[in-house]
């Protein structure tokens, strides 16, 4: 299956936090996305894996994505190394994204740093023919190398070097985020309390959302970072 957008998050809820009204706007203008989690968030305090992987279920059906996958890597623990890189460019080429969505380059979370670098480097590498890999079937896969990488901004604040328009769109954003209802604010749940379990992160997620639109004159945005240079085919195409 080839996908236009594939976006792949540290943990799940990454995604939906960084890049979820994008995914939901890129779908309604018949683009197709997945969603790939590099973990399964076992380290996080509240919560279980399992629990987790259906609050991921829920989320991806709010968005509407094509699938969701999860390869299991270790929370905390994964490296940016050879084998890390090549299960990241099996899917890659499964997938042929000319897009891909990654976590911020720099992040209060260890993982999120780690998992820029490793997409952003399974990218390139991806694209090289003389690194062989194969399918799940055993099939010999042809190289892939994304268009761009677009890194979505998360709990630090990040200057981005593009804003997306999602107004419209920040409601869904939303729905999916809280569908972890195990990870963020419930005023009935006795679990631990942690950063992003407060009432004030849950609603800095909509004002982020909010002062992005503001700096481009629209209700809503979301910000990402590009290692690339980002090109446009007119210059009547930065109009809005």
């Amino acid at each position: 299956m080839k996908v236009d957008i594939l976006a792949f998050g540290a943990h799940p809820d990454d995604v939906e936090l960084g890049c979820g009204g994008s995914i939901a706007l890129s779908i309604s203008q018949g683009k197709s996305v997945g969603i790939i989690d590099l973990t399964e968030g076992e380290l996080g305090t509240r919560g279980s894996v399992i629990l987790r992987k259906e609050e991921a279920a829920k989320a991806a059906q709010i968005l509407g994505v094509s699938f969701r996958d999860n390869l299991k890597f270790r929370d905390g623990f994964f490296q940016n190394n050879e084998e890390h890189q090549l299960e990241v460019i099996k899917k890659i080429r499964t997938y042929r994204p000319e897009i891909i969505f990654c976590n911020a380059f720099h992040d209060r979370h260890i993982d999120h740093g780690k998992g820029n670098k490793l997409i952003n480097d399974a990218c390139f590498l991806s694209g090289l023919s003389k690194i062989k890999t194969q399918d799940k079937t055993g099939v010999s896969q042809v190289e892939w190398r994304p268009k761009i990488v677009l890194e979505y901004i998360q709990w630090n604040d990040i200057e981005p070097n593009i804003i997306v328009d999602i107004s419209g769109f920040l409601n869904k954003k939303i729905k999916a985020v809280t569908a972890f209802s195990s990870q963020f604010h419930n005023k009935n749940s006795n679990d631990k309390s942690t950063p992003i379990s407060s009432l004030n992160f849950l609603d800095s997620v909509s004002y982020r959302a909010k002062n992005f639109g503001r700096l481009i004159g629209t209700k809503a945005g979301e910000g990402f970072t590009s290692k690339q240079p980002l090109s446009i085919g007119a210059i009547t195409d930065l109009i809005r």
